[in-house]
């Protein structure tokens, strides 16, 4: 019963958006009427900038504690960790030593800049009011490799530009409903004001730090993409991607180590934002009694010291892989 209301529910909300996008300019030029500040109001823009993030995650979510710098054993030799055993619910079971693997990572959050050659990027986990839903696209990745990694960044950022569904259009839309639930395709309608009028926009941008402004006009934009169904990928990573780069963090260089909250040790060299190279190390000591360790990454953000650059979702994904390379080291988890 639940299931059937889920997809009544999901079909109202497609055929709102019709309707609403009909209805939209019309809306507009009243807006444009009664003024910018009643028309702020109208549209609940006051309470809208009030609302959280999709995704807050922050180098302040970063547990510093244990962190390593670049040169801690500086001298070891890494094995490919996509060829340690798989986990049945997802990621990889650890083992003692050293281990790397390159993936598929993703931008989360649009209007900043690309990873530069020195950024420092440390681990955090994925929070946020649509973690759920952005966890459930990465994991969801993985069994559709059918799905292009360009049109899985697409709709990443769509919702973190809060856009509802009831505004998805094109191959967006399709992806969607390839990797989410009926259920969580409802969640996306809440979050958002949709589109907001030139007017608008200048006027909320008042009222925003100057820092925030860029990721909050790019996030308009995007759902402006999103919504016209009219888009590129070129076009929507020139309002997600900042020309030029952040000035990195000395007190965070590249390569610097983040001891996970499971006990190993984890870093990001980024390659862009749609690769990083993971390194792992696991202390012998840490499953030296059997524990069962596992590396999920879907779950994991590789967080730039710098505000002003992107947070990475991680993936289980690997580029590149070589299978029939073997491990040195003997590993039995249990």
């Amino acid at each position: 019963m639940k299931k059937i209301k889920c997809i009544s529910l999901l079909l109202l909300i497609v055929m709102a958006g019709s309707t609403s996008r009909a209805q939209f300019s019309g809306l507009k030029d009243k807006l444009l009427k009664v003024g910018t500040a009643q028309g702020a109001k109208a549209l609940g823009v006051d309470k809208f900038l009030k609302q959280p993030a999709a995704i807050t995650t922050s180098f302040e979510d970063v547990d510093r504690t244990g962190e390593k710098m670049p040169d801690f054993n500086a001298n070891a030799k890494f094995q490919p960790l996509y060829l340690l055993p798989k986990n049945p619910e997802g990621g990889f079971v650890l083992c003692e030593g050293f281990y790397e693997m390159t993936n598929k990572s993703y931008c989360l959050k649009a209007g900043t800049f690309a990873p530069s050659k020195g950024d420092g990027y440390m681990f955090a986990p994925v929070l946020g009011s649509k973690e759920e839903v952005v966890v459930t696209v990465l994991k969801s990745a993985e069994k559709h490799p059918d799905v292009e990694q360009h049109d899985i960044q697409a709709l990443l950022w769509a919702i973190i530009a809060r856009t509802k569904f009831s505004d998805f259009n094109g191959t967006i839309k399709l992806t969607a409903v390839k990797l989410l639930t009926p259920k969580q395709l409802t969640q996306l309608e809440g979050g958002a004001l949709g589109i907001l009028p030139f007017d608008v926009m200048e006027k909320a941008k008042d009222q925003l730090p100057s820092g925030v402004k860029a990721v909050f006009e790019a996030e308009n934009n995007i759902r402006q993409l999103v919504a016209s169904g009219n888009y590129t990928y070129a076009d929507m990573e020139k309002y997600a991607i900042i020309a030029g780069m952040a000035t990195p963090r000395a007190d965070v260089p590249s390569g610097i180590w983040t001891k996970h909250p499971d006990g190993y040790y984890v870093r990001y060299f980024p390659s862009g934002y749609s690769i990083t190279k993971v390194q792992v190390y696991v202390p012998k000591e840490l499953i030296a009694d059997g524990t069962k360790l596992i590396y999920d990454a879907a779950g994991d953000i590789a967080c730039p010291a710098n505000t002003g650059s992107q947070r990475l979702a991680q993936t289980n994904e690997p580029l590149n892989a070589n299978y029939s390379a073997k491990l040195v080291t003997v590993c039995n988890p249990k």
